[in-house]
């Protein structure tokens, strides 16, 4: 089955750490991107059978609940769908009570909310534009509105933040009745408003970040929510379907300015700006025209706590000889303490995520 991602580029103000691409909204753009939108979903010609829609951005609700109900129309009409799970993002500021029960009624059953923290001095930090109160309030409303499936994003890194902390948050998110819980690690993306020597100075140093991962995988884990991946971790049958897609490398087609695609075995990226997607072609350009099958497996699988089987990895195109090797690279990296393995199925330790983009540079040239 193929995923369906749907980028949506307005906010009400762009987050000065974030790097994707966001325009302020207003009724003309909303029309021209909604114009293109449809064009290009009209566009596909192959017989599509779906069961995710994603709704990512930028903000989308502030296209509001109507036209992302007329998108889901649509969409189900051009596409085979089969009991889809619909995925709206949302931040706090920017959603109200009768918007998410005009979501729920639109088909939309997994709420991803932008949280980021619950400390009102960190949030100010982080440039957001709602405050704890109106976080918890928006979870609320959730479920009154009849939403199961809430997930919550949280951002670590800042200097100061300690595991009693990550704790707190974590513990108040599971009294909230939140199912998922996404953690990220503050980034200065080259180009944002948080790419200074400033904000570098305010962010935690290497040994810092270590300590706060650990502490976050222990409590999630210690309040029921189960590392499926890197960054995330979910109630028992409440992980993401959509973006299992990307990490199990299965096809999803991105829909909007900058989506990114990956189907008929090729990746590929509209244009970045909406000027560009609206061009004839959505300045479509091929980002990969023939991925490596076992690379990719090795990477992204390695992303999830089910790890990858060097079996598998070695039919897809690594051979044999590489698989001797890499038994040999895994029985070291259990010796420390860095991954599992049982012979075959390799998955990586909360330790060895820390470190896991050198294991997996090591894995792939082993």
């Amino acid at each position: 089955m193929t995923g369906i991602y749907i980028h949506v580029p307005f906010c009400e103000r762009k987050c000065p750490y974030c790097a994707f691409y966001s325009v302020p909204k207003s009724g003309q753009l909303v029309d021209k991107y909604l114009d293109t939108l449809v064009r290009e979903m009209a566009s596909v010609k192959d017989n599509v059978q779906a069961d995710t829609i994603y709704f990512g951005g930028g903000t989308p609700p502030l296209l509001g609940a109507e036209n992302i109900a007329k998108v889901i129309s649509f969409i189900d009409k051009q596409i085979d769908l089969t009991s889809p799970e619909i995925t709206v993002e949302c931040n706090p500021n920017s959603i109200t009570p009768d918007a998410l029960k005009a979501l729920r009624s639109a088909g939309v059953n997994r709420l991803s909310v932008g949280v980021q923290s619950l400390d009102d001095g960190e949030l100010r930090f982080l440039g957001r534009l709602h405050n704890v109160l109106q976080a918890e309030q928006t979870i609320e409303n959730a479920l009154s509105a009849g939403f199961e499936n809430i997930s919550a994003d949280l951002m670590m890194g800042i200097k100061g933040q300690t595991a009693a902390a990550v704790e707190k948050a974590v513990s108040r998110l599971e009294a909230l009745g939140v199912k998922h819980i996404s953690v990220y690690m503050i980034k200065t993306e080259p180009g944002t408003p948080f790419d200074s020597d400033a904000v570098r100075a305010s962010l935690s140093d290497e040994d810092e970040l270590s300590e706060l991962y650990l502490s976050v995988v222990k409590s999630c884990e210690d309040h029921g929510f189960t590392q499926y991946e890197i960054s995330n971790f979910s109630r028992p049958g409440f992980e993401s379907r959509h973006n299992l897609k990307y990490w199990l490398c299965e096809e999803y087609l991105g829909f909007g300015p900058s989506a990114h695609s990956y189907f008929g075995g090729v990746r590929y990226r509209n244009a970045d700006t909406l000027d560009g997607y609206s061009s004839p072609d959505f300045g479509r350009v091929v980002t990969d025209p023939s991925p490596d099958r076992a690379e990719e497996y090795v990477m992204l699988g390695l992303r999830l706590n089910r790890g990858i089987s060097l079996v598998k990895a070695a039919s897809l195109g690594f051979g044999e000889e590489w698989r001797e090797d890499a038994v040999s690279l895994a029985q070291r990296l259990g010796s420390n303490e860095l991954c599992v393995f049982d012979g075959d199925r390799l998955s990586l330790t909360p330790k060895g995520m820390l470190v896991s983009n050198s294991v997996i540079g090591k894995l792939i040239y082993v």
